[in-house]
């Protein structure tokens, strides 16, 4: 009697399984993983668990830095992916907050294409000769055109404004908040067709984007924008219209040799505002990146390291590689060079969406770390960039960097003169699935020194996510 029984507990078990929902499977598979983590035998585990709750899918905690002034995020992501004969499908649903009150929510959609492309294999023919017969079903290994979409909005209480130019003084400080919702879409379509395309690893760009920006004052110590400034002095301060956002671009991202690994693009972007035409403008950018690994592209590990963020391995239904992982012998030196300009006057280029230099812009970079937040501010950049990178033990890093920029109201007046330097030296962390960490000192500039703790937003949820500006 007992077989009897336990095969029919068994038959209902089976029967259960089988009609349960992908989407509860996740979350069952999930539970079961976090179980096992989080069920403490020593101190070590504390550690384990820590990191399956920061990188699991399908819910995980969504932690790391906001912009720069608006403090650290914390709140959940949703993350899970589907795959179909021809498509790569994952998601990512995800709200942040910080106690600044500063906040950021979005559902991002990002599709692989995939097809299916039979492979010619050749085959003895019936008269002993050869023949190419056809062999289907099994992949093409090549770059496949990814499609994000996405529709986010974020609040941001404490962002720096300064003046415009870049002889803006800190007597000018002041202070604005700012709410920006992006829903739009972009492609990169990778061109594998040609073999000498193919080695230069060169990929098409393209983005469409509706911006809708509310620009506030800010209390504090610091004065609010409206009390220092006027549309003369920060264009776009007294109305933000919308904007129908528009780029198109070009990378090449070829390895020559086994050490040096360019990363070369170029975009257009433009920005229509529909309901104020006089608010309308262009900017291109030119971004020159060269990266020298000191022991081979591969041995850097810079293949066979994810360090993208769980929002990267977890939708593809893996656990994120461990902290273990991570331990490669690292080393690189980089040089980098960006220009960016925008084709009309400054009074139609809204101060909000004019590119920064100092300690980190609204999108986390750092450039010319000593210098504060958003310290410079106008519609065309030029920026130098040195850095040394290398691993000391484990996970942990050393990282230098040499900052040389400025920034121009004019075009006709952006040159390699009147420059503004800063150096930074600190540690970084590269661990499994979490993102990078970094923990700078910076000094150089004439305005004294800056302590800056970055966690990338990788974390935060939201792999595809546009640029603020």
């Amino acid at each position: 009697m007992r077989w009897i029984v336990a095969v029919c507990l068994y038959l209902v078990s089976t029967a259960a399984l089988a009609q349960e929902s992908w989407v509860h499977a996740d979350f069952r598979r999930e539970g079961e993983r976090v179980h096992d983590a989080c069920t403490f035998h020593n101190f070590m585990s504390v550690g384990s668990c820590a990191y399956t709750l920061f990188t699991d899918h399908p819910l995980h905690i969504a932690a790391g830095s906001m912009p720069p002034q608006n403090g650290f995020g914390l709140g959940l992501a949703y993350v899970a992916s589907r795959n179909t004969e021809n498509w790569r499908l994952s998601w990512d649903i995800d709200a942040v907050g910080a106690t600044t009150g500063s906040w950021r929510a979005g559902g991002y959609l990002k599709l692989v294409h995939t097809p299916v492309q039979p492979i010619h294999v050749t085959m003895p023919s019936p008269s002993g000769g050869t023949s190419a017969q056809p062999k289907t079903h099994e992949p093409r290994i090549h770059p496949f055109t990814v499609f994000n979409l996405y529709a986010q909005s974020i609040s941001l209480n404490k962002l720096n404004y300064l003046g415009l130019g870049n002889d803006s003084s800190l007597l000018g400080a002041s202070v604005f908040g700012m709410t920006q919702t992006i829903v739009g879409a972009n492609v990169t379509k990778p061109v594998y067709e040609w073999a000498a395309i193919s080695k230069l690893n060169l990929s098409l760009f393209g983005e469409m984007n509706g911006r809708f920006v509310d620009i506030r004052g800010a209390g504090g110590s610091v004065p609010s924008i409206q009390t220092l400034y006027t549309d003369a002095t920060a264009p776009g301060l007294s109305s933000q219209p919308g904007f129908f956002q528009l780029a198109q671009g070009v990378r090449i991202k070829p390895v020559i040799g086994d050490h040096l690994e360019l990363n070369y693009s170029g975009g257009f972007q433009e920005y229509l505002a529909p309901s104020s035409s006089q608010n309308t403008f262009e900017r291109w950018t030119v971004d020159l990146n060269h990266t020298f690994h000191l022991y081979g592209y591969t041995e850097s590990g810079v293949k066979t390291t994810n360090l993208a963020g769980p929002d990267s391995c977890a939708p593809a239904g893996q656990t994120c590689p461990p902290v273990s992982k991570s331990r490669n012998l690292n080393g690189s030196i980089g040089v980098r060079l960006m220009l960016t300009e925008s084709m009309n006057s400054v009074s139609n280029v809204p101060f909000y969406f004019q590119p920064t230099l100092g300690g980190q812009d609204i999108n986390s970079a750092l450039t010319l770390g000593s210098y504060q937040d958003y310290r410079y501010r106008a519609p065309n950049l030029l920026l130098l960039q040195e850095n040394f990178e290398h691993s000391i033990w484990g996970p942990f890093g050393v990282k230098f960097m040499a900052d040389q920029g400025r920034v121009a109201v004019n075009r006709s007046d952006l040159g390699f003169d009147h420059f503004r330097h800063s150096y930074a030296a600190g540690l970084t962390l590269r661990a499994g699935g979490f993102p990078m960490v970094q923990m700078m000192f910076a000094w150089g500039g004439p305005e004294g020194h800056h302590n800056i703790f970055n966690m990338n937003s990788s974390l935060l949820g939201g792999g595809a996510r546009p640029p603020l500006d």
